[in-house]
């Protein structure tokens, strides 16, 4: 039996020693975040590509510095590009439903707005005042003066013929016509014509009738006369207004002519002005006390509702959206309540991030994105078509909820997406559009190599931090722990982890400490005490387990022998921690041919994963134990007191173990606890989490007493893996606990049953007692009992 070795207390943690590199000034500019050279080619590259398509992913886990990275980058490219130019909705004089937008050069959509509303303020001024002026009333009597003139000669016509009838034709104020007789040359009244004889009040009628028939004659032509004064009042309104626009518009059109949109609204806000005037602004139509009203109504109606307004020195704008609904990404149309009904109109219209972002970059959380209904598929759709459409998410649903159509504005933004890898290849299996729109991939790394370079970098980062935040100074001793600390995250003594966030936030709470106790400068004790602050806040659950441990609600055994029991290592992740706790793995072998029963799997417990490295096992044992016979075993595999899902092969080391001793009948000693995956041939493999699993199995033996036979067995791939608490290092240095490393299968069976495993000769035979051949004879026996139960159901 080869004679095992513990690790070395050197072999168990990575120390940093910074006593031989110098500390630089910490430089007032941004610093480049740490590692990460891939991803930071892949942002340059997709940032500075202009060709449709190549929109960014950002991918990686939050706390890598993804958001700062891409911050960083665009803040430099984008100070070289033009501003975009500024938006805004006019009212659609020919259709309101239809609100109409324009371009105006950056800064300039404000500018364009205030002249339009000093131009209604010029028109307030001076209307009703310009009807009122003499020229007008002088032209307009004389219009009104032209149609009474002939009125009058017609009226006069009638009369004539009435007195030569003796007859008086009376007219009253509203040119009513009435007539009475006349006797003794005085027209008579009401009573004296009744006293008259019938034959001449019937006399009078018929001679009435014969007036009102020329009366009606010579005013025939009267609608027409009424008609033209009033078209010619109407003209001469016309001519008045545009009089008095002309100088206004005249000086607008010469300030905004080189820009389209603006001059084609000016000339359009003229006409409309033409009639908006006669309708609001004419001497009768006013009402003296609503000036505040007038001045309201028409800013509502004709200034521009900006949607968005880029600044003319500003560079191209980043707009990150921490929000994308549908509305916030596109702009949303608002309502008002007017006596029971939603009404809107142009100066509605509300922007979006889109529009925020239009001509340069929108940073979106790809995750929130999928998140929110129909946002995906309207993002995708506006990019193909190249602009932003304001409309109702869910109309073609049969949920109309607008009454407006704004026109389109054309979209030129690089989108860049930040999520995790499973949104990324889920977005590549799921869309086949995903790929061709989004073609750069910035892939963060979760691993940063630990070299001098790299460990200076990250110190100056960490002292800079401190220094930005108003933390106390980082000394040597404070940035060695920190990086162990990195070094711990990243389960790596050749690697720092890449969430940098993390080391952050222990300095600020690091800090904290330092100043309660007056201390000058962030020492390691400090930050020691920052992480066993932060251990001690999210270890309830860890403390609840082991003392259902320490109390025998849950059975783990830390001392003697036992047959087919081990103690297995796990890892549980509740809430925002994981921390690491022993299992019982149990296993009973039986005569029959039902082969290896997993009775995690069997109860929907065992997720893929692990039922993968169950079944490895008769791989396993057909490979070493069943070329000569075949292999006929009952077993059943359980992970003792689990009712929560279990994932992950890093227990199949110890299932195969405890099933060989099953098999064997030999007894594994209690005081170890073991992990490590398995393949077919007896190789073992790395498993995750190896720290937190020597440390859970660590503290129980601890709270238990340690005696120096307590230990634990991990793969040998693992080594490196180790970054393990100081309180397992000073047991390891008084021999009270120790950490083995084992490569085959083989291996760990001898530190766990002290006999020898048996390696097989050239004729695959095992040394006789060993427990190779104590299990090869057992399956053999199993074997013959299986076949002889077959040839007795054959007879």
């Amino acid at each position: 039996m080869t004679h095992h070795q513990p690790l070395p207390l050197a072999a168990l943690k990575f120390t940093a020693d910074l006593s031989g590199i110098d500390f630089p000034e910490i430089p007032r500019s941004p610093l480049n975040l740490l590692g990460q050279d891939r991803a930071n080619a892949a942002l340059a590259f997709g940032i500075a590509m202009q060709k449709p398509g190549y929109h960014i992913f950002v991918m990686g886990d939050p706390g890598l510095g993804r958001l700062s990275m891409v911050r960083q980058h665009l803040d430099t490219w984008v100070e070289q590009l033009p501003a975009p130019p500024s938006y805004a909705y006019v009212d659609n004089f020919d259709n309101s439903r239809e609100p109409l937008a324009l371009q105006l050069p950056a800064g300039q959509a404000g500018v364009f707005a205030k002249a339009v509303e000093k131009l209604l303020d010029d028109l307030l001024a001076i209307f009703p005042a310009a009807f009122e002026s003499p020229a007008y009333q002088q032209k307009k009597n004389s219009l009104e003066r032209h149609f009474s003139h002939a009125y009058n000669n017609a009226i006069d016509l009638v009369d004539q013929q009435a007195r030569a009838a003796d007859i008086a034709l009376f007219r009253d104020g509203d040119n009513n016509i009435s007539f009475a007789p006349i006797r003794n040359h005085k027209a008579i009244n009401e009573e004296q014509f009744s006293q008259l004889p019938s034959a001449e009040r019937e006399a009078f009628h018929l001679q009435v009738e014969t007036l009102e028939d020329y009366l009606s004659e010579v005013l025939l032509e009267m609608p027409q006369w009424r008609r033209t004064m009033v078209e010619h009042i109407k003209q001469l309104d016309h001519d008045t207004i545009n009089q008095a626009l002309e100088p206004l518009f005249t000086e607008l059109e010469s300030a905004w002519q080189a820009i389209d949109d603006a001059i084609t609204y000016l000339s359009a806000l003229k006409l409309q002005l033409l009639s908006t005037i006669s309708d609001y602004l004419l001497p009768k139509t006013l009402d003296p006390q609503a000036a505040s009203a007038r001045r309201a109504l028409l800013v509502e109606q004709f200034v521009p509702n900006i949607l968005i307004e880029s600044q003319a020195d500003g560079g191209a704008p980043i707009v990150h959206e921490a929000h994308p609904t549908f509305q916030n990404l596109f702009g949303r149309i608002e309502y008002v309540n007017d006596q029971g009904l939603l009404v809107t109109h142009f100066q509605k219209i509300c922007a979006g991030s889109l529009h925020k972002a239009n001509g340069g970059y929108l940073v979106l959380d790809a995750e929130k994105l999928l998140t929110y209904p129909l946002v995906w598929e309207g993002l995708k759709r506006a990019l193909q078509a190249g602009r932003i459409e304001i409309e109702a998410p869910y109309s073609e649903y049969g949920v109309n909820t607008t009454t407006l159509k704004p026109e389109v504005v054309p979209l030129n933004v690089k989108i860049i997406l930040v999520g995790d890898s499973d949104i990324y290849y889920l977005l590549e299996e799921l869309d086949n559009e995903f790929k061709e729109m989004f073609k750069i991939l910035a892939d963060f790394d979760y691993l940063i190599p630990c070299n001098p370079q790299t460990i200076a970098q990250f110190v100056l980062l960490m002292r800079k931090q401190a220094a930005d935040s108003g933390a106390k100074p980082l000394a040597q001793s404070g940035a060695e722990a920190l990086i162990e600390h990195s070094c711990r995250l990243a389960e790596s003594q050749q690697h720092f982890s890449a969430h940098i966030n993390d080391a952050l936030d222990i300095i600020a709470e690091a800090d904290l400490f330092c100043r309660q106790a007056n201390d000058a400068q962030l020492e390691r004790q400090h930050i020691e005490q920052a992480l066993t602050a932060r251990e001690y806040r999210n270890g309830k659950t860890s403390d609840d387990i082991l003392e259902d441990m320490l109390d025998g609600t849950i059975l783990i055994d830390t001392s003697g022998v036992a047959v087919g029991k081990i103690n297995g290592l796990t890892v549980l992740e509740i809430g925002g921690s994981s921390f690491g706790a022993p299992a019982r793995i149990t296993t009973t072998v039986y005569p029959g041919s039902r082969g290896i029963v997993d009775i995690e799997r069997e109860a929907e417990l065992g997720q893929a994963i692990h039922s993968k490295g169950v079944m490895i096992l008769t791989g396993y044992l057909g490979h070493f134990y069943a070329q000569q016979f075949p292999l006929a075993i009952s077993a059943s595999i359980a992970i003792e007191q689990s009712y929560s899902h279990i994932d992950g092969d890093s227990a199949s080391l110890a299932e195969l173990c405890c099933l060989l001793s099953a098999l064997t009948r030999t007894p594994i000693k209690q005081s170890y606890a073991i992990t490590g995956s398995i393949n077919q041939y007896g190789e073992v493999q790395a498993i995750g989490g190896v720290n937190e699993k020597i440390e859970g199995f660590f503290r129980l033996c601890q709270a238990r007493g340690l005696n120096g036979e307590h230990a634990v067995i991990i793969p040998v791939a693992n080594k490196r893996n180790l970054m393990l608490k100081q309180t397992v290092l000073d047991a390891v240095a008084q021999g009270l606990f120790a950490v083995y490393c084992v490569a085959t299968v083989n291996e760990a069976l001898e530190l766990l049953t002290g006999e020898l495993a048996g390696e097989a000769d050239s004729e695959g035979n095992y040394p006789e007692n060993s427990l190779n051949f104590k299990a090869i004879s057992r399956l053999k026996e199993i074997s013959e009992m299986a076949g002889e139960e077959d040839k007795e159901e054959e007879a």
